[in-house]
């Protein structure tokens, strides 16, 4: 088979209860991120990695597939990511199914769309020696004029070397958004990290609206509150 898309979603978030299937804006957050993979048209298999039952059933209600439960010893809070896709897709080929390409989707990523997936796809089928897309942010400052503070508190420039130039004369940086992983099986398996996804990478670059860490209940109304700006906003596209 071609593309699966692994959605992990375990139980036991501590700083938002139950984070994964907590309604969002009218219904579960982790079903956005089900139809934005079930919109793009892309996989053969969609599914949720989970150790909890609820979230099974819900995942199963809007439209992904819960072949089985994940391992006790993938579901504490210091499991990777990484280490969750590779016991599921060592499962699947232990029912003799295989795949050549997994995009890891987040559940908390409401501003997925099915473009943006696409454009992941492309991006790793670009024959250019990539095996790992990931989304990314643009740092709205150049992190070359970044501040720290000394063990004395007082505040130094990180990069001295950089303190007479230009913000505009210094280049672009980026940060990992965190709501996909789009990487090629062969090579995750030679990974001797696997929370790495990948050693060549390359990068999908999203609009800073469409952007939002939910660590926190704050930012969950924040990022509700830019959901609701983007879908009123005729101008968005998807």
């Amino acid at each position: 088979m071609g593309n699966i898309c692994i959605i992990p979603a375990r139980g036991g978030s501590k700083r938002i209860p139950r984070k994964n299937i907590k309604p969002f804006l009218g219904k579960p957050i982790i079903a956005y991120s089900i139809q934005a993979a079930l919109d793009s048209g892309l996989f053969d298999e969609i599914m949720v990695s989970t150790d909890d039952n609820e979230i099974a059933e819900i995942a199963k209600q809007y439209g992904a597939k819960v072949p089985f439960l994940r391992s006790e010893k993938n579901s504490d809070d210091f499991t990777g990511t990484g280490d969750v896709c590779y016991e599921v897709l060592n499962l699947y080929e232990s029912m003799n199914i295989f795949f050549n390409n997994v995009c890891c989707l987040y559940p908390t990523a409401p501003f997925i769309s099915k473009k943006v997936l696409l454009e992941g796809y492309e991006t790793l089928m670009s024959n250019n020696g990539v095996d790992c897309v990931i989304s990314l942010g643009l740092y709205n400052t150049p992190i070359e004029r970044s501040y720290g503070k000394s063990k004395t508190g007082i505040v130094e420039f990180n990069f001295p070397e950089f303190e007479k130039y230009r913000s505009q004369d210094l280049p672009d940086n980026f940060f990992d958004v965190g709501q996909f992983y789009w990487f090629l099986y062969d090579e995750f398996k030679k990974l001797e990290n696997k929370n790495s996804f990948g050693i060549k990478k390359n990068g999908v670059v999203l609009d800073e609206m469409r952007i939002q860490d939910i660590d926190t209940l704050s930012d969950w109304e924040i990022a509700e509150f830019k959901y609701t700006y983007l879908i009123n906003n005729k101008n968005d596209k998807q």
